[in-house]
């Protein structure tokens, strides 16, 4: 198989699209979510002139009677729905400012939009089956994608980048919580992803809640600035809790989360009793070193030796289960809140 390449002009894919000659959505396609910025840069591109990645079509099925045939597209459905869109005008489409719609365009300007020229590589004839291995092969990098990676290739907005951004906050970096290759494989990203959906809902199971909260916060995001002020409030708790690196809470990810959750419903939701960060830690400490004994000794003596060993099983295996999440966080928030009994 040999792919020719060639140029359309933008108004003849438009044509092939609006008259059903070519299929923008073959069953094989992601269903790609670019945010309204994405797909303003990406139109900006166009009306500058700039170049974009070519497109790929195969040819579909052929009308015996009349000859005529169609293309599917392989590869590019989300830059050819954008483009119709754009010149549609479609309400799915909310321009960036500085962005001029179509309609709004000079004559000049709309017919260098409608020539703008699109490199296409045509595949030829070939099966459905055929299709999705090309397809795949152009998507595909050296090794799996995990969770986070086909969500990050599917969604690029607002929701997303504030979990980036709180990943990289100087906190994560000084207690050295994420690995290099963690960071790599954006499992640093899953991390706190997990920690900002929890705290605008509830616990929940493994990454389930993910592809939700990413479309719904894909475009606008309006909890981020009060989201980012109240964890720059839990991060300078913590850190005047007093923990030492070694510390069960800055040496698994599990505790972490757990601590960075229940520390932010304690600052936000129990206002009726102020927390003093140095008798927090105080507790938190001796909470930790009773679960560690746990773990050296499996046998801790005391009032609640069953909790803690609740709360230590909760971190041993399957600590993504929403189960797990829940236990360790009732037990941590009655820790926090000094209705634990911690005497040996």
């Amino acid at each position: 198989m040999r792919a020719s390449a060639s140029n359309r002009r933008i108004h003849v894919l438009l044509e092939g699209v609006r008259n059903g000659t070519l299929v923008p959505n073959p069953e094989f396609q992601r269903r790609l979510v670019w945010s309204n910025k994405h797909k303003s840069d990406f139109i900006d591109t166009v009306l500058r002139g700039y170049p974009f990645p070519e497109i790929y079509v195969a040819s579909g099925e052929v009308d015996l009677d009349t000859g005529e045939g169609k293309e599917m597209l392989v590869d590019g459905q989300q830059r050819l729905t954008t483009l119709k869109q754009y010149f549609n005008a479609s309400p799915d489409l909310k321009l960036s400012s500085g962005i001029t719609p179509y309609l709004q365009l000079t004559n000049q300007e709309k017919k260098d939009f409608l020539d703008y020229l699109v490199v296409v590589r045509d595949l030829g004839q070939m099966s459905i089956a055929e299709m999705k291995e090309i397809f795949q092969r152009i998507n595909s990098t050296n090794y799996s994608l995990n969770a986070m990676e086909i969500h990050n290739a599917r969604f690029d907005g607002e929701i997303k980048q504030f979990a980036e951004e709180l990943a990289q906050h100087s906190f994560f970096e000084n207690h050295r919580i994420f690995r290099t290759n963690e960071i790599r494989r954006m499992r640093d990203t899953v991390f706190t992803l997990s920690v900002i959906i929890t705290v605008m809902s509830t616990y929940f199971n493994q990454d389930s809640e993910f592809e939700d909260y990413l479309r719904q916060y894909n475009d606008e995001f309006e909890e981020r600035d009060h989201l980012e002020s109240e964890f720059q409030d839990v991060f300078q708790f913590i850190g005047e809790c007093g923990l030492t690196q070694n510390s069960r809470a800055l040496r698994r990810k599990s505790d972490l989360f757990t601590l960075l959750v229940e520390i932010h419903r304690a600052l936000t939701k129990n206002n009726e009793k102020p927390l003093e960060p140095v008798e927090v830690g105080k507790r938190l400490r001796q909470f930790y070193e009773l679960v560690d004994e746990s773990a050296r000794t499996e046998e801790v003596i005391g009032i609640e030796h069953s909790r803690i060993v609740t709360y230590y099983d909760a971190t041993r295996q399957g600590t993504n289960q929403r189960v797990n999440r829940i236990n360790r966080g009732k037990i941590l928030q009655d820790v926090i809140n000094g209705d634990f009994a911690l005497d040996k």
